[in-house]
């Protein structure tokens, strides 16, 4: 059964590095939904955080063709415990007449914020899970939309648990 996985990638800050994972995924055939990367605490490592669809063979061979990089220093799938994940989405709305209240009201409703106001458009900023984005999207309906970005995916693992050397 095929669903959503996030791993999270230590990997060295090098030129390259980066080019490799993404290259891995194309050379296979694996898609990466989202990907998110920065450095750490530590300048000579970066912290990569990528989400992709599959059942559990499939990303087992990712993680062990992830393994083999010369440049993974270690990863887990954030998704086989529990874990806290992310994203941000800056969205842009058509919001004139009585629609500028309803929008106001349903950014209220997902603990939105907006971020800049012209007299016929809001720019609106959300963060939380994917699902919480996506239903955003639909509760504001598709016509309203001008423009979207999304940063993401991000996770952490819950308590004490920690992804480093």
């Amino acid at each position: 059964m095929n669903r959503k996985r996030i791993i999270s990638i230590l990997m060295e800050n090098e030129p390259g590095a980066l080019s490799r994972v993404v290259g891995l995924f194309s050379q296979r055939g694996y898609n990466i939904e989202s990907l998110t990367v920065a450095p750490t605490e530590d300048t000579s490592l970066s912290r990569l955080t990528l989400m992709t669809i599959g059942d559990d063979h499939k990303i087992e061979q990712i993680t062990k063709h992830l393994n083999r990089l010369i440049d993974v220093v270690k990863l887990v799938d954030l998704t086989e415990g529990a874990h806290i994940e992310r994203e941000l989405m800056l969205i842009k709305v058509r919001a004139t007449g009585a629609q500028r209240a309803e929008v106001k009201r349903c950014v209220d409703i997902f603990r939105g914020m907006i971020v800049d106001v012209t007299p016929s458009v809001y720019c609106i900023q959300i963060t939380g899970e994917s699902d919480k984005l996506d239903a955003f999207i639909a509760a504001v309906g598709e016509a309203a939309i001008i423009e979207v970005v999304r940063s993401g995916v991000s996770g952490i693992a819950r308590g004490e648990k920690v992804l480093s050397l």
